[in-house]
This record gives C-alpha cells, structure tokens and sequence, in this order.
C-alpha cells in the first residue's frame, strides 16, 4: 500500500519552502517498501498476502468467546456489551460486541488488501516459477471469499467488493447486493481459488484446494437453511414476513430443494478427497479411547491434525491472545480468569453412555450428574470433582489431588468442629473469589491439558480451527436429510458417534434432524458453530433466547466421618446439586427476531446513504 507517511512528509516539506535536493527528496523512507516494489518481488508479494491472515485474528480464542452469545456459555466479567447481544438490546448505535473479525469495517479494510493483491497477482511482474504467482492469487481469492462470507453471515447481503477503490471513484456510496449475488461471487471465488490451489503442498495456516472446497460448503449449506429461503423464513417470523427487503437477508425465488441439492455437493467434494480422523469405525469406540480421540481433535494433535482443514495457528515464542486460552477461561483456583464458562443448559444435553438422554427426574442422574455421561462430556467439560492439573506451589496443601471444587462442603477445623469449605473454584474461593464461574463450571475443551502446564504465565499453541472436517461431515448430512436421503445421513452421523463411543442412530425425518442438531451442538461446542446455526436453522427462540442457569453443589459429611481438607470423595460425602438460574441482574436473556442477523452500524449507514438497514432496526 502507498506509503502515507512519506506522502505527509513532502507536503510539509514544500508548505514550510524548504529548498532541498531532488534525489533527497525522491529517496523512499528507510525501512520501508513501495508499493511498486512489492508486486515485482515473488517474496515481498507473498509478504504481503500472507498479511492477509491478519484478518483472521486469534480465530475463537479471544478473550470473550462467540460462545458466550449462545447457550452454551455465559460472560463471567461485566461491562463487554456481551449482553448486549443477549438481551436484545443491540441497535445501529450500539451493536453490541463485535471483535475485529465479525466487524463490517474492519472486513472492507480487509477486502481491500485482497483486491489490491488480486489486482498484482492476476498478470504478476514476475516470474510464475513453481506456480507461485497462482497460488498466491488463489489464497487471495480464498481470503476475499472468507471475508464476504463472514459479512454475508453476520449481516445478510452486503455491497461487493470485487474492486480496489481509487480517489477518483465518482462515487464510494454503493448499494447492497442481493443474498444470492453474494453467495454467487463467494463461491466463484471458491472455484478460482480451489482450481489455483489444487496440487500445491501449503503451511499449514494457509489456504489450500480442501479450505476453498470446505467454504464452499458452509456458505451453501447457510443458503440453503429456513433462514434464507423467504418463505420458509417469512412463515417463522413475522418480523422478515414484514420485511421490505427481503432480497437483502434471502432467496425470495428459486427452489430451495435445489440448493441443497448443490450443498450436498459441494460437502460431498471435500469427503471424497479427504477423510478426517477415525470416521472409519463400524461400532462405538470404547469409553477412554472416545474420550481421548476427542481431545486429540480438538489439540489437533497423535491424530486430530487430520481434522484441521483450515486453522489459526499458534507459537509460544510469538506470543498472542490466541495462546492466552487457558488463562482466559481456566479456573479461578488456578489463578486464571474464568471468562466464558458453560451454562447448565448445554450440560444437561450430553447423553449417558448408552445413548439415552440424561434426566433430573431420573433419581440416579440426578445423584451423580457426572458419572456414567458420554464420552465427550469429560473430553469438554472440568465440573464437581473432575481431576485437573497440580495447583501452584503456593496452593497445594489446599488440595493435593488437583480436583475442580466448585461447590460448598463441610470440613472438621482443628478443633474438632464442622465448617463451611467454600471450594477453591468458586466465588468464595480463599484463592481468588473474583474471578469465580456464576455457573459452577469450566471448559476444558481447547486448554493445555499437560500437567506441566501452567496457563497463568504460558502460551499454548493449540491451533484454532476455522474449518474442520466434522464441519462438512454435518453439512453433507443435513443436506441428505432434507432431501430425503435418511439412510445417507444417517451412516455419516453414526461415523461421528462410534468415534464418540455412542451407539448407532436409527432416527428418521424430522427427529433425525433433530438428532443432528443436538449432536452438532455437542460435537462442536465452543467452536462458533451454534451461534450461526441456531439461526439458520431458526431455533433461535427456543435455545438462544433461554435464560442461562447452572449448579448449586453441596457437600455434607456422612456420619462418623472427619474430614480436615477437602477432596471431592462419595465415601466421605453425600453431595446434593440443585441447579439455579443465573440471576437476571446478571444476565436476563431475551430472543426477538431482529437478532436473526446484526444491526449495520449507525456510523455505515451515515457514510453510505444507499445502505438498507437490517429486519427490526429500521427505526
């Protein structure tokens, strides 16, 4: 990009009537390249396009997590404009929050540097050997259709930006596309990325054919969905019903039999050329190798590369927020910070090992709510009792085991008399009592689980992962199931259970759906999955809309036994769970139809007086 600097500098030299010689004032600044002689380059170009990744940011591994809008977590620490969101008080002068790379300003930033690489790239000034100038333009065009598809799915259609803005635009006021011109221009930049990238052996981190292939499919398995077919949509909500716009946020002709159809396809293309991890099994894994098998995907690591179609990766000698996760979320009794913590909600909805539902009207469940659960429940979650890392040296003789405490227990004092032990990850934790979960629980999933580990002052480098292979596996079997084809979809589901030791489906129709979108939730959980999908599939109401809650645990001391430090122990404890809703001075959650996709900033809507304002924030 032209080097503004250096442009401020020769004005103020030629106000100020400075005489100075010509070759001075030609000399480029030190430190710095021109524009000119970064396209003529093959390093410097590829320089500047492996800069396009910027725009991907810590992936989910941020501070306040996109989980945190959903039911599956709550925001621990006040004042982020998460609730916001939830309470459905975002509008065009308050949004919400937004980090950099769901924001619309920040994307057109970003497209613009796509553009300007497109533009060089397509006749480079230099050598094409090794295909170097073809694969820098596919990443290009794979980056320009991330961009778009991020806008498209936060905000609906948007203006297209398929060209670098000069100063002698007669005009920068454009109007917004269609949905459908959208996703038309996303995946034609998917197909030219996918054909420049087929055959070359990329880093990973960088796009690569399967990424383009893989974004394909998301995009048209999101177009395909209720929430974009206008009629599906308009017969949901009376808020898109009265839309005037429909265009905007939608398909309002066309069959939306054959965009899944076309959905179906594309996921079909990424599972014929490559093939995850462990979805070759013919019967459930047992319980410790599912357990494991998870982690190893979600580590991306002994295995679960295999699933990394297209992440955001990591290096503790480069520090980054991306690597603070442990820190972020991690218990307070660890010294960590306990940002994005899972609702009771989400828990609940991980079954028993033998595929059954759990239940609170069960007695058992309801006695021991975290034993005998499926396999991934321990692979995500750290609850009452879960063991964890050591403590900090300064902690340990508060609990030799390393167990999660986030419940109230009797202990026996010195002198012999029965006292409150408020456990070390709650917020009364004689550790930090600040920094404590509202919901009794912490995620695991995603955290350095290496004992040696400390996430208070480590980086990790687990990668993020912006698309995975299990993504297009769901993909391919939502598209079959809503043409009809149970059978197909129900072998490509059943491959995700076996590897997470559950029995085979035999649901059809509807409540094969259903079983989809409740196994999607749980094998995805955390992964900005379920705050898209709740609406597309237009669930929303109905699960992001409820009120968070979480677990009131008790420990009290049986009979004749005498406990001095805790440990969380069923012989020496009966404990009783009682599950609370999170206080609505808290967080008080409330679904309307405007949340089906974000407000265009006051600001956008001020600078561009073509723009049309999203369903329910017109006024």
């Amino acid at each position: 990009m032209k080097n503004i600097k250096y442009l401020g500098l020769a004005l103020t030299i030629s106000f100020l009537n400075f005489s100075c010689d010509e070759e001075f004032l030609n000399a480029p600044p030190q430190g710095e390249v021109s524009e000119s002689a970064v396209w003529t380059d093959p390093g410097l170009a590829e320089a500047f396009v492996t800069d396009l990744y910027r725009g991907l940011g810590q992936g989910g591994f941020s501070e306040q997590a996109l989980a945190s809008l959903t039911d599956e977590a709550i925001f621990t620490h006040p004042g982020r404009n998460i609730t916001t969101v939830t309470e459905a008080r975002s509008n065009p002068q308050e949004p919400g929050w937004m980090d950099y790379t769901r924001n619309w300003p920040d994307l057109y930033s970003n497209l613009r540097a796509t553009n300007i690489a497109i533009d060089n790239l397509t006749s480079p000034s230099f050598s094409n050997d090794g295909g170097i100038a073809d694969r820098l333009l596919g990443e290009a065009h794979f980056m320009r259709a991330y961009f778009h598809h991020q806008l498209l799915r936060n905000f609906g259609g948007i203006p297209i930006a398929n060209k670098t803005f000069t100063l002698e635009e007669e005009t920068y006021e454009l109007p917004r596309n269609s949905y459908e011109e959208v996703v038309d221009f996303i995946v034609a930049d998917l197909d030219k990325a996918a054909t420049l990238l087929a055959g070359k052996d990329l880093t990973r981190g960088r796009a690569n054919e399967i990424a383009a292939l893989a974004l394909k499919s998301r995009v048209l398995i999101y177009a395909a969905s209720d929430l974009h077919d206008m009629a599906a949509a308009s017969s949901k909500s009376s808020v898109i019903s009265a839309y005037q716009n429909k265009e905007l946020i939608g398909y309002t002709s066309g069959s939306q039999t054959e965009r899944y159809q076309q959905a179906a396809a594309a996921a079909k293309a990424v599972l014929d050329k490559t093939s995850g991890n462990m979805l070759d099994l013919s019967a459930p894994l047992p319980r410790e190798e599912a357990i494991q098998t998870y982690m190893n995907n979600s580590l991306s690591r002994n295995g679960g590369e295999n699933e990394m179609i297209f992440g955001r990766y990591f290096l503790a000698q480069k520090p980054e927020t991306g690597g603070r996760h442990g820190l972020h979320n991690g218990p307070n009794g660890y010294n960590n910070w306990a940002g994005n913590t899972p609702v009771q909600l989400l828990i609940d909805d991980y079954q028993m090992m033998d595929g059954s539902d759990f239940d609170w009207a069960d007695d058992e469940h309801a006695s021991a709510p975290y034993e005998g659960r499926e396999p991934r429940f321990y692979a995500t979650f750290l609850y009452e009792g879960a063991p964890w890392k050591p403590r900090s040296s300064a902690n340990q003789a508060r609990d030799p085991l390393g167990q999660i405490q986030t419940g109230t227990y009797e202990v026996v004092n010195s002198e012999g008399q029965k006292v409150t032990h408020f456990g070390l990850d709650t917020r009364n934790s004689p550790i930090e009592d600040w920094n404590g979960s509202y919901t009794g629980y912490y995620i695991r999933k995603f955290i350095e689980p290496d004992p040696n580990f400390v996430d208070q002052n480590t980086w990790q480098e687990i990668p993020w992962p912006n698309i995975r292979f299990t993504e297009v596996v769901f993909n391919y079997a939502e598209a079959n199931i809503a043409l009809g084809n149970d059978e197909e979809a129900r072998m490509w589901l059943n491959k995700i259970r076996f590897r997470a030791g559950l029995p085979a489906l035999t649901a059809s129709g509807e409540e094969l759906m259903e079983a989809l979108i409740d196994e999607k939730r749980k094998e995805m959980v955390n992964e900005e999955q379920r705050y898209y999908d709740a609406r597309r599939w237009m669930i929303a109401p109905e699960t992001l809309g409820r009120q968070p809650n979480g677990i009131n645990i008790v420990g009290t001391l049986k009979s004749g036994k005498n406990v001095e430090i805790y440990s969380y122990n069923t012989e020496n404890y009966d404990y009783s769970y009682e599950v609370i809703d999170i206080d609505p001075g808290k967080e008080n959650r409330l679904w309307l139809d405007k949340m089906y996709f974000m407000p265009i900033n006051f600001d956008e809507m001020q600078r561009n007086r073509e723009l049309i304002q999203n369903p329910g924030y017109e006024d």
